[in-house]
C-alpha cells in the first residue's frame, strides 16, 4: 500500500469519527431544528473538504511537506524578520512591542476613567478587562494577516531565486507576528493579576486558541498572498476589512445583547471563536469543547481555508517570479 493511500485512509477514518461525534452529539439547550441544520451543514462541508483532499492530494500535501522540511530555516528567518522590522532605530525591537502595548494601556486607562461597569449583570469583572482579553487575539490576527498577505511582495528578491522554497515566506511573517502576540499575552496576564483575577487550569487553553489563530491566519494568508501578486489593490481591501472587522467581530460590544438569529450570523465569523475563546479561558472558566458546534465549525472552516490556500498557491506560484 502506497503512502498516499495510507494517508487518505487515515484522514477518512478521522472524518468518520468526527462525523459520528457530530451526529450523535446533543445539546439540550439548542433549538432542535437549528441543531439538525448545523449537523447537516457540518457533515456536508466536512466530507466535501475530504473529497477535495482525496482528489487533489498531490497538490495539497506538498505545502505542509515543504513547511516541515524547512522548519529550521523558517525559525531562523522568522527571528531575523522580527529583528529587522525596526533595525536602525534607537529603541530597536522595543517599538515592535510598544505600539500594541500602548494601545492596550490606552483602552485600559480610558475605560477605567470612564467607569468600571461590568459587561453584564452576571459578570463581575470590569468592562476594560473583558475588552483587553478579547482584543489581544484580534491584534495577532490582523497583524499576521496583513504581514502574511504581503509576504511575497516583501521578499521579492527571494521569490526570484529558483532554488528557494517560497512557500515558507507567509509563515515567516506570521511567526514574526506570533512573537509580539506572546508578549501581549504576558501583558494581559499581568493586568488580570493586578485586577484580582488569578491563574487557574482553564488558562492553559491560551496555547490551544493561539494555535487556532495561527492556523486560521496561515490558511487565509496563502490565499491572499497568492492573489495580491496579481491584484495589488487586495492589500488595501484587506486593510479596510480589518478596520470593519474589529467592529463586526464582537470585541468592543457584547453579542448577547442581540437576538439569537443575529448571534448566529455574527458567529459565522471564525475570528469570533478566537475572541470568545480567550474570554472563556481567562475570564469565564469554560472549556472550548463546551461550545461544541462553534469548535466544529471553526475547524472545518480552517481546514477548508488551508486546503484552498494550498491549491491556489500551488497553481499560481509558477507565475510569481514573472510578475514580480
Amino acid at each position: 500500500m502506497t503512502k498516499k493511500r495510507k494517508v487518505i485512509i487515515a484522514v477518512a477514518a478521522l472524518a468518520v469519527i468526527w462525523t459520528s461525534y457530530i451526529v450523535f452529539h446533543h445539546n439540550p439547550l439548542a433549538v432542535p431544528v437549528q441543531e439538525i441544520i448545523k449537523k447537516c451543514i457540518s457533515v456536508a462541508v466536512l466530507w466535501g473538504a475530504f473529497a477535495v483532499f482525496a482528489a487533489l492530494y498531490d497538490r495539497i500535501v506538498i505545502l505542509p511537506q515543504e513547511l516541515w522540511a524547512n522548519r529550521k530555516l523558517i525559525w531562523k528567518l522568522s527571528k531575523n524578520d522580527f529583528k529587522a522590522k525596526y533595525a536602525g532605530s534607537y529603541l530597536g525591537v522595543v517599538w515592535i512591542f510598544l505600539q500594541p502595548a500602548v494601545t492596550v494601556m490606552v483602552y485600559w486607562f480610558v475605560f477605567t476613567m470612564g467607569g468600571r461597569a461590568p459587561v453584564s449583570d452576571t459578570q463581575g469583572y470590569p468592562f476594560v478587562i473583558w475588552l483587553i482579553v478579547g482584543i489581544v487575539p484580534w491584534f495577532f490576527f490582523s497583524d499576521a494577516w496583513g504581514q502574511g498577505t504581503g509576504a511575497l511582495l516583501s521578499y521579492q528578491f527571494l521569490v526570484k531565486k529558483v532554488v528557494f522554497k517560497i512557500s515558507i515566506l507567509p509563515i515567516i511573517k506570521i511567526m514574526s507576528a506570533l512573537f509580539i502576540h506572546v508578549f501581549l499575552i504576558v501583558v494581559t496576564l499581568v493586568i488580570l493579576l493586578l485586577n484580582g483575577i488569578y491563574p487557574c487550569i482553564y488558562w492553559i487553553q491560551i496555547f490551544y486558541f493561539s494555535l487556532c489563530t495561527f492556523l486560521l491566519v496561515l490558511g487565509i494568508s496563502y490565499i491572499t498572498c497568492s492573489i495580491v501578486v496579481f491584484f495589488r489593490d487586495l492589500g488595501q481591501i484587506i486593510s479596510i476589512l480589518l478596520q470593519v472587522g474589529v467592529w463586526v467581530t464582537p470585541i468592543m460590544w457584547d453579542i448577547n445583547n442581540l437576538s439569537r438569529p443575529m448571534q448566529m450570523i455574527f458567529k459565522l465569523n471564525p475570528v469570533f471563536y478566537l475572541v470568545d475563546g480567550y474570554r472563556m479561558a481567562l475570564l469565564d472558566h469554560m472549556w472550548f469543547f463546551e461550545h461544541f458546534y462553534s469548535t466544529v465549525y471553526f475547524w472545518i472552516f480552517t481546514v477548508a481555508a488551508f486546503l484552498f490556500g494550498a491549491l491556489v498557491f500551488k497553481r499560481l506560484k509558477v507565475h510569481f517570479a514573472d510578475i514580480l
